[in-house]
């Protein structure tokens, strides 16, 4: 009966609080993870109905704007995309074209991965896409977290809806889940490694399920990090991608 007088009566105050809070551990999360360029060689492992695919990549982002991948693994090598202009490409060794993914292009699955296009693509804020909530106190993975539910500013987002546990001694983002506005859930992260790079904690390695594709899974692992250092213009360019 005591804390639900103390609710009551400070139902105000403890409204505002929570939400400073929750905005608070958002920008946490955001100061770990957001970046204004990154260089780094990867590994996207899917496992898909008993099979196993690995494939290797090196990558090159700019702020939200720009991105360009180039997969190095045999089966794909040569395949490449490029973000540039609000836009997607692709050019395919196969066939020695490029190919622009657009509309519902943007929500199929990348290589055979759990993560979609446009899942590849995003770098901006959650700050700046979604208001948070502070919803509870939980444990996740012997790990004391702090949950926030999240809601987008925009009808466009791609999930509306997102549950975050952020870790309270660390700030590490070590589990997110994404929701359809119905509230059904679509994919499940959790994160496996953490490094520090200069001032910030940065998720390196993570496991993606895409709830939709049964028996799938896919982990990324991310290696020889750089972040924050100049990139030349013509990486992000058409001719980049045909070369």
């Amino acid at each position: 009966m005591k804390r639900i007088v103390v609710v009551l009566v400070f139902a105000g105050a403890a409204a505002s609080l929570f939400a400073q809070t929750a905005a608070e551990l958002l920008a946490r999360v955001d100061d770990n993870e957001i970046y204004g360029t990154i260089v780094y060689e990867g590994q996207m492992i899917i496992d898909y109905n008993g099979k196993r695919f690995v494939k290797t990549m090196k990558a090159w982002a700019r702020g939200n704007s720009d991105s360009f991948i180039e997969f190095t693994n045999r089966e794909d090598a040569g395949t490449k995309y490029l973000k540039k202009d609000k836009r997607l490409y692709v050019y395919s060794p196969d066939t020695e074209e490029v190919m622009l993914i657009s509309g519902h292009m943007l929500k199929e699955s990348m290589m055979g991965s759990d993560m979609s296009y446009e899942d590849t693509i995003e770098n901006e804020t959650l700050t700046a896409r979604y208001t948070p909530v502070l919803a509870e106190s939980a444990t996740v993975g012997g790990k004391d977290c702090w949950v926030l539910d999240l809601t987008a500013k925009s009808r466009t987002e791609s999930y509306p809806k997102q549950k975050l546990w952020i870790e309270k001694s660390t700030g590490d983002l070590v589990r997110y889940e994404l929701f359809a506005l119905s509230g059904a859930k679509l994919k499940e992260y959790v994160l496996i490694r953490v490094e520090v790079i200069g001032t910030r904690r940065f998720p390196v390695e993570m496991e993606i399920r895409d709830l939709m594709r049964k028996g799938s899974k896919t982990t990324l692992v991310m290696n020889n990090i750089t972040l924050d250092q100049p990139i030349a213009d013509s990486v992000f360019t058409t001719r980049n991608l045909e070369r």
